[in-house]
């Protein structure tokens, strides 16, 4: 069995990526899928501290679900962000013929 620790340098390592690609990006394509990024991480993170927690109730591996069911409710929130938000996108894109954050300017005529 693999230990507790990597699999959170894992996904320590995808949220600290994620959350750079969010600072420092212009495009919001990019920004939306280092959120996503982001997520994935948050997701290993909960999947494997079930898992580890399933053993240190004396059970196997899927003996506590709840972090399992957990990562399926923020897979499917993801799911429905990915589709509003790249539908906002293309929106935007076709009305100002930019995904740039700095140069969208929604307040503005």
């Amino acid at each position: 069995m693999v230990p507790l620790v990597y699999f959170q340098l894992l996904s320590a390592a995808l949220f600290v990526i994620g959350l750079y690609g969010v600072l420092a990006r212009r495009s919001a394509v990019l920004i939306f899928m280092s959120i996503e990024l982001m997520l994935n991480g948050v997701n290993i993170n909960l999947i494997a501290a079930a898992s580890h927690l399933g053993y240190l109730e004396g059970g196997g591996p899927f003996v506590n679900f709840d972090g399992h069911i957990i990562a399926i409710f923020i897979i499917t929130v993801a799911a429905a962000e990915v589709g509003l938000a790249l539908a906002i996108i293309l929106r935007i894109y076709r009305n100002r013929g930019t995904v740039n954050v700095d140069e969208v300017n929604l307040m503005r005529w």
